[in-house]
């Protein structure tokens, strides 16, 4: 591990994550500001006062956007690393093959090199086995819960603007506005993940690994 880090940069490391993080908080950062532009402009339609950024960014507007998305990405991860220990797709790049052993599917065994729950063993064991769903679910849980508290602060904003009652949120849960936010996105996720599962049984970016060779065969399953 020692000769890794001495060969490679911490950049080259890690530049996956540090590329992916700098572009989230970019553009996290855009949508907060076009979103607070947005309902000002919203705001001062209903004839209701302008707010600064700071409190857009604890508003139902802002909350409610930012973990709409959130949502639907962590359930596509969660239900992506859960359905792909069952089932198959053959030829795609994105399945386990279809009669061959995978790697993955081992017992894990304890050793100097593995990680501490592994050589810890029991319940411990158990649960590591599975953190990667565990945490995307979690975090789909966590997101989901967000996105209605934000959804339904954004409405009673809207409402009081309207000179109409506040709904509870129980209330709120039985109107078809916060379920058509939560559906709009999660079909847009089942959608791309059922595009790359497809296109790469067909379709090929060299160098990638979310592809396989180039030379491959159409009907070859897996990396």
């Amino acid at each position: 591990m020692n000769s890794i880090k001495e060969k490679h940069s911490f950049f080259y490391r890690n530049g996956l994550t540090i590329v992916f993080m700098g572009l989230f908080v970019l553009t996290l950062f855009a949508q907060a500001l076009t979103g607070w532009k947005q309902h000002n402009a919203d705001l001062k339609d209903d004839h209701a006062r302008e707010i600064g950024l700071g409190t857009y960014l604890r508003s139902g507007h802002f909350i409610s956007a930012t973990f709409e998305n959130f949502e639907s990405e962590f359930l596509q991860m969660s239900l992506y690393v859960l359905l792909t220990i069952s089932l198959r797709q053959i030829g795609s790049a994105e399945s386990k093959k279809l009669n061959e052993p995978e790697e993955v599917d081992r017992e894990p065994v304890p050793g100097n090199d593995a990680p501490w729950p592994v050589r810890k063993g029991g319940w411990i064991l158990k649960i590591y086995e599975n953190s990667l769903s565990i945490s995307f679910g979690l975090l789909f849980f966590i997101s989901w819960a967000l996105h209605l508290y934000g959804s339904w602060q954004n409405h009673n904003v809207e409402q009081l603007a309207r000179h109409l009652p506040e709904d509870t949120v129980y209330a709120y849960l039985g109107q078809p506005e916060f379920w058509f936010e939560t559906f709009q996105n999660w079909q847009s996720e089942f959608l791309s993940v059922a595009s790359i599962v497809f296109l790469t049984i067909y379709l090929r970016q060299k160098g990638s690994p979310e592809s396989k060779p180039v030379d491959a065969p159409h009907l070859e399953t897996g990396k």
